[in-house]
């Protein structure tokens, strides 16, 4: 399930949008301003953010090219959703690093298209790079996962289940999984295994984690499932 980071500081305009992305079946969590919406970002990077042009203190155009900027959030998906219907100001939230640009009023479905449409294109990209959190680096395209130890780059042997495991845990850091999403995201939803095939799996990604000092990242939500987090990895370094 996508997380959707709505930054909107209009509440009705913010609540009807959350309200039909939630119907569509995605996450939402929204912010009022720049600051929020910046303190959203460095919690959890949203899969994609719609994000409005006029906001209260830093306009969203600013926010866009800090994103842009720097090495955590460049790939990350931006709408610009404004107003401002003139050509040189679409020209400029795409200059400034959005992926698309929408001009209000607009309506849902082309809202859910647009959605689609960049997460889409976004999709080959996110797949193949490589994802770092709290040094645990892995890199879809050589099938690698390492983390320096001591001052020296160390590789972890890991199996191809656990690397799609630790692969989504990367790329959705911070948020709780239950057992049936992970086979859902993991596995498949065409795939018939009991829930408990995920305890293995973990408990089999923790051992390969171990000799690097990350095995604790993989953390277990008592009666919700299981989330990766970057905090263990601080600690222990």
């Amino acid at each position: 399930m996508s997380l959707v980071l709505v930054v909107e500081d209009e509440p009705a305009i913010a609540e009807l949008i959350s309200l039909n992305l939630r119907h569509a079946g995605y996450d939402v969590v929204i912010a009022t301003d720049a600051e929020q919406a910046q303190q959203a970002v460095n919690g959890v990077l949203p899969d994609l953010v719609l994000l409005d042009w006029m906001l209260p203190g830093q306009s969203g155009l600013t926010l866009a090219k800090r994103w842009r900027g720097e090495v955590r959030t460049r790939g990350l998906p931006v709408i610009m959703l404004t107003a401002r219907s003139e050509e040189a100001d679409m020209i400029s939230g795409l200059d400034a690093g959005a992926d698309d640009y929408l001009a209000k009023p607009f309506s849902t479905k082309e809202l859910l298209a647009r959605i689609r449409a960049v997460l889409r294109r976004k999709a080959p990209d996110a797949l193949d790079a490589p994802v770092d959190v709290g040094g645990l680096v892995l890199d879809p395209a050589t099938h690698r996962v390492t983390r320096t130890v001591d001052g020296v780059p160390r590789e972890v042997k890991i199996g191809p289940t656990e690397f799609r495991l630790l692969h989504f845990f990367m790329t959705h850091p911070e948020r709780v999984h239950s057992r049936g999403q992970l086979l859902d995201r993991v596995w498949g939803d065409h795939v018939f295994i009991e829930e408990r095939t995920v305890d293995v799996h973990v408990k089999r990604l923790r051992e390969a984690l171990s000799p690097v000092q990350c095995a604790q990242m993989i953390e277990t939500v008592r009666g919700a499932g299981y989330r990766l987090t970057q905090q263990a990895s601080v600690l222990s370094a």
